[in-house]
């Protein structure tokens, strides 16, 4: 069985700032890659950004220049840098691990707000 743990998540003004991880741990045969969802209140869970194991990034095109995902295949730790926060990234952000088959985070909540 696989965990994933995020952490990060919290209250921040519009144009702040935060960083969310997420660690990995159990039995990881291997990672293909590792991710960032979102799910706002009232809409669907949507892909923020990927990253594969040889660092190939995907993003979302509302969070491009603003959000950047890294990781650190040691420590199978994902990382998402969000910068120049909006209220409309408020969510709640889901973490993803993809081996033999996809694995979620928790979720861990964002809110964006004055």
């Amino acid at each position: 069985q696989v965990q994933l743990v995020e952490s990060g998540g919290g209250l921040v003004q519009p144009g702040g700032s935060l960083r969310l991880s997420c660690a990995a741990s159990g039995s990881i045969f291997s990672i293909n890659a590792m991710g960032w969802y979102r799910q706002a209140p009232g809409k669907q869970r949507e892909l923020v950004a990927a990253i594969t194991s040889g660092g190939s990034t995907t993003y979302a095109d509302s969070v491009k220049g603003r959000l950047t995902i890294s990781r650190d295949n040691a420590k199978n730790t994902v990382y998402l840098q969000m910068n120049s926060l909006k209220p409309e990234d408020t969510a709640v952000y889901y973490c993803t691990l993809d081996s033999l088959r996809r694995y979620w985070g928790q979720g861990t909540q964002v809110t964006v707000s004055s």
